[in-house]
Order: C-alpha cells, then sequence, then structure tokens
C-alpha cells in the first residue's frame, strides 16, 4: 500500500483530539460543512456550518468512526439522530480554550463562493513535505491545518501591544473601605 492508496488521517485525528479534550476536562465541539450527506437539524444552520458538541454530557451512543461520525443528541429538547461524513469535519477543538484542528474544506466548498468562514480565517496549512509529489489530489486533501488563536491585546511576535487609554466616560472605578 503506497501513500495515495492508505487511509486519511482525519478520523484518528478527530479521536485522538477527542480524547486530548475529555482526558483534559474540556468540552469537544466540531465544526461540520453541511450538505445533503450530512444529517442534521436544519434549523441549527448557519452560513453552510453547524458546531456540535459532541461531549458525553451532549451526546449518547457516540461513534467516532473512520466514515462517519454517529450519535444522539437534543435540539430544543427533542432528541435528534445524529450522522457526519467525516469528510465534512472541518474542524475540531476545546469550547473553553479554542484549542484544537481544523482541515481544508470540502472539495465541493473550493469554487469560490466568498464566504470566508472564521475556522479558516484561524486556519494555517501546514505545508506538505518537499518528498510529497506535487499535484496529487489525495495529499492536497489530507493536509492538516492547526488552529492558531491570538490572545487579545497581543502581537503576532509575541510582545505585548500597548494598552488602550481608560475610557473617557468617567473617572476609573475603585474600591472605596466602609467601617
Amino acid at each position: 500500500m503506497n501513500a495515495q492508496e492508505s487511509t486519511s488521517t482525519r478520523p484518528y485525528l478527530i479521536r485522538a483530539l477527542y480524547e486530548w479534550c475529555t482526558d483534559n476536562g474540556l468540552t469537544p465541539y466540531v465544526a461540520v460543512r453541511v450538505d445533503d450527506s450530512v444529517q442534521v437539524p436544519r434549523e441549527y444552520v448557519k452560513d453552510g456550518e453547524i458546531v456540535l458538541n459532541i461531549s458525553f454530557d451532549a451526546t449518547s451512543s457516540l461513534q467516532l468512526g473512520n466514515d462517519f461520525i454517529e450519535f444522539k443528541a437534543r435540539f430544543g429538547g427533542k432528541p435528534r439522530e445524529i450522522l457526519v461524513p467525516v469528510g465534512r469535519v472541518i474542524a475540531i477543538y476545546a469550547r473553553e480554550n479554542g484549542q484544537g484542528m481544523a482541515f481544508p474544506p470540502p472539495v465541493d466548498n473550493l469554487s469560490g463562493s466568498g464566504a470566508a468562514t472564521a475556522t479558516t480565517a484561524l486556519a494555517q496549512v501546514v505545508a506538505p513535505s518537499d518528498a510529497e509529489p506535487a499535484g496529487t489530489a489525495a495529499a492536497s486533501e489530507d493536509r492538516v491545518v492547526q488552529l492558531v488563536t491570538t490572545e487579545e491585546g497581543k502581537k503576532d511576535d509575541g510582545e505585548d501591544a500597548p494598552r488602550p487609554p481608560p475610557s473617557s466616560g468617567g473617572a476609573r472605578p475603585s474600591l472605596k473601605r466602609v467601617k
């Protein structure tokens, strides 16, 4: 079996990050690009995407398979069966700190729709190695994308940005000791 015939790394990375989130007491979320193959409540889909909480507390019968993510969950109090093809997952991350991984969007989304998502805006593509043959479709589909978070008030180079001046709406708040 050569590299082009091997299975996708996406389901393995999803399972690993799910386990990392749960081991650290974090809430795993997946962002999904919705199309006809995705079985989710359509009323919760915004801009062709849905974010799903896949934590143990929010789901039942969760199965993170190589081809599909399947579980049962409640939406607005109604139980629903969710079925997401792994190829439609565009990110998995922890709700509390945003750490996780984003994946390239599915091929049918690259047609120039002009809709940029927050996930793709935060994503940085990890370049393939020089040993990888250029122009192979399988190699470009399975490239890993990593979420890059920047803390508010910090520059990209890591230096502290100057703090904004206090608002001119009045004096700075202070505590007063009452005896």
